[in-house]
């Protein structure tokens, strides 16, 4: 955690009664009560989920607040109970910065070492809703198959282990934490994947009853018949720019503030939530805050999922290619924009009926991703890139070339992507990164390469397709000497 996190006075409950009332939490945290458990204690809930519910909250006088878990960092709890779960989200405007304190979290707890503390609250009839935000990695879907990747070895070990003690994935223990709550003959649940996943409710139940079938529990047959009845999983969309926290944020927050705030984040002033209307329990009323509710999140999910995140990886790979740094500095080249527009209208024909207008979508973008408050680093948006992509551009491609429609964009971002695969200082984290160098070597030809890279993305399909490759393959020279080319 940088020094600037240590300097004043801490936030808490106690400072922030004598902030200013426009920089205090909406609600009164102290008034709250556990109705909501999140998976996931990063940045984005923290700037869009727990901002929704707090206003919720704030909005209908019903008390709900979240615990959120983190999977692993036992470091963030800490910070965040030292502060009384109180935290500063901080829209980052071009024509000034607002900061506001949030607090509908009122606890926290580590995955691991809280095993217990957590499938009590998931058995609890007063929690009605889990939500979730752990990435794409974190369903350990077989990319080929979409069931759960049971031989992977993070959940052959939690399979093996004793559901009531710790376990390393998401997914089983969330499994094992819904198998206690079917046992305990406890309410209905709802359980919310707020992840950029195509079909994320529908993923996400597919795991976790994955999960469940390939366990050794004698009861396993009778929980997947009572989570069937029991257990909603509605699909939503999330939107919301929330760069990794900088040094000038926690400068930012304390400047508002008055108080250091280590848990500080910044994000950009749009937000977006829509979500199935289809739970199975009471939750915040969450579109008292703007949320939409509807029959059908696919038009909207895959809008965003092409779209914006398709532009985000692609503005990511291709800007750092050409040696920079941010989206916003990428934006400004001479072909930042242009690529926006251009990805947009490539895969416009792939969306369903009833999504948003594509060109207006692609205005919008454009004028978010080239917001100068915001300092969105490609190098964090390139992560994972291996699990990202797979959702974002490889269904559009295959629906297009199965078309017989040309694909000059995404052919020059995936050339992107798989020349930052080369085995070298400042690739991006991928879970597959051993796999993705391998499919280079110094008399490896070019072709040969994009073959085995798109095989590593289980997309063996794409591999066999001649033209394809060689298109992908003469695009790499030109990145490789820092040139964009559209």
């Amino acid at each position: 955690m940088s020094a600037l996190s240590n300097r004043g006075a801490p936030l808490n409950r106690t400072a922030a009664t004598r902030l200013a009332p426009g920089l205090r939490p909406a609600v009164d945290p102290a008034a709250l009560r556990t109705r909501v458990v999140h998976f996931g204690l990063g940045a984005f809930h923290r700037a869009h989920q727990a901002v929704y519910t707090e206003r919720a909250a704030a909005l209908s006088g019903e008390p709900w607040g979240i615990t959120a878990v983190a999977p692993r960092s036992a470091k963030t709890v800490r910070a965040l109970r030292d502060q009384d779960c109180l935290y500063s989200v901080t829209e980052r405007r071009p024509d000034g910065h607002r900061t506001r304190v949030v607090g509908s979290v009122v606890d926290a707890l580590v995955m691991g070492p809280d095993a217990q503390d957590v499938d009590a609250l998931l058995a609890d009839p007063e929690v009605t809703v889990v939500t979730l935000t752990v990435t794409e990695k974190g369903y350990h879907r077989s990319p080929a198959t979409g069931a759960l990747d049971s031989a992977a070895p993070p959940v052959a070990a939690d399979l093996a282990a004793d559901p009531a003690g710790p376990l390393g994935t998401v997914v089983g223990r969330l499994a094992a934490g819904l198998a206690a709550r079917m046992r305990a003959g406890a309410p209905p649940i709802s359980v919310v994947s707020c992840d950029n996943v195509a079909d994320n409710g529908d993923a996400l139940r597919r795991v976790v009853h994955d999960f469940v079938r390939a366990s050794a529990w004698p009861d396993r047959a009778r929980v997947l018949d009572l989570m069937a009845s029991s257990v909603a999983f509605p699909a939503t969309v999330v939107d919301r720019i929330v760069p990794a926290t900088a040094d000038s944020d926690l400068a930012a927050a304390h400047d508002a503030l008055g108080v250091r705030d280590a848990l500080c984040v910044a994000a950009e002033p749009y937000r977006q939530w829509v979500l199935e209307d289809s739970f199975a329990a009471p939750r915040p009323p969450w579109e008292r805050d703007g949320a939409l509710f509807v029959p059908d999140v696919t038009p909207y999910q895959l809008t965003k999922l092409r779209l914006l995140n398709g532009s985000h990886s692609a503005l990511a790979y291709l800007g750092a290619a050409a040696g920079l740094t941010t989206i916003a500095e990428t934006m400004a080249a001479d072909w930042g924009e242009r690529l926006v527009r251009a990805l947009c209208a490539e895969v416009a024909p792939t969306l369903p009926a009833g999504h948003p207008d594509p060109v207006g979508y692609a205005e919008d973008l454009v004028v978010r991703f080239r917001n100068p408050a915001m300092r969105h680093l490609l190098r964090q948006i390139g992560t994972d890139g291996s699990v990202k992509i797979t959702e974002r551009w490889l269904p559009a491609l295959r629906a297009l070339r199965t078309r017989g429609a040309s694909t000059p964009v995404l052919e020059l971002a995936l050339a992107a992507w798989m020349s930052s695969t080369r085995p070298a200082d400042g690739v991006p984290p991928d879970p597959a990164a051993e796999a993705l160098a391998g499919c280079w070597g110094p008399s490896t030809r070019p072709s040969a390469s994009v073959r085995a890279l798109l095989r590593v993305l289980g997309a063996a399909d794409l591999a066999a397709d001649d033209a394809l490759v060689a298109a992908v393959a003469d695009r790499l020279p030109a990145l490789r000497s820092g040139r964009v080319e559209i």
